[in-house]
């Protein structure tokens, strides 16, 4: 019979789980206290949670051999709520910097990615760079226009230069 507290773990992931846009496996063996407080610190601001907990309370809440291969040793959850990259991408930017981590796999939309998705997903624009990205493609034909209007002016003006350097 399992214990409150374990039932009790296994819903707060699952509700976790429900929220996340996409989550990573990570195995944290090798990291100190100060890496750990620095990674949690980073993915919060991201929009994310790192989470640890026992693997046979992830493998139940995720789904019963979803990711079986993954959870041996010292692993710890990582959910991303506010997209599906942002997240992912602190944590990547903390294992490139650090290598202390291992990403072994991670789940979006109930597809469980191998870490070369993981990997894949975390280097694609977040929704700020999206946003920005969007707004620039919606002002460009307005500058176009701009531009190509104030042309004839811009050719008088340097044609006009021109001819008084020449007589100069």
């Amino acid at each position: 019979m399992p214990s409150q507290k374990n039932l009790q773990q296994v819903e707060m992931l699952k509700a976790k789980l429900d929220k996340a846009q996409s989550v990573a496996i990570v195995d944290y063996s090798g990291t100190s206290v100060n890496d750990q407080v620095k990674l949690r610190t980073s993915i919060s601001e991201a929009g994310g949670e790192m989470l640890v907990a026992k693997n046979r309370l992830i493998n139940v809440a995720v789904g019963e051999g979803k990711l079986s291969e993954s959870l041996d040793g010292m692993n710890a959850i990582v959910f991303s709520y506010e997209d599906a990259v942002s997240a992912l991408k602190k944590l990547f930017d903390f294992h490139k910097e650090e290598e202390k981590l291992t990403i072994k796999q991670g789940i979006m939309d109930d597809k469980v990615l191998s870490p070369a998705e993981v990997e894949a997903l975390s280097k694609l624009p977040g929704r700020e760079e999206l946003i920005s990205m969007l707004l620039n493609r919606l002002q460009s034909p307005a500058t176009g226009l701009v531009n190509v209007l104030k042309a004839g002016q811009r050719d008088l003006v340097y044609a006009l230069k021109a001819i008084a350097e020449k007589g100069a």
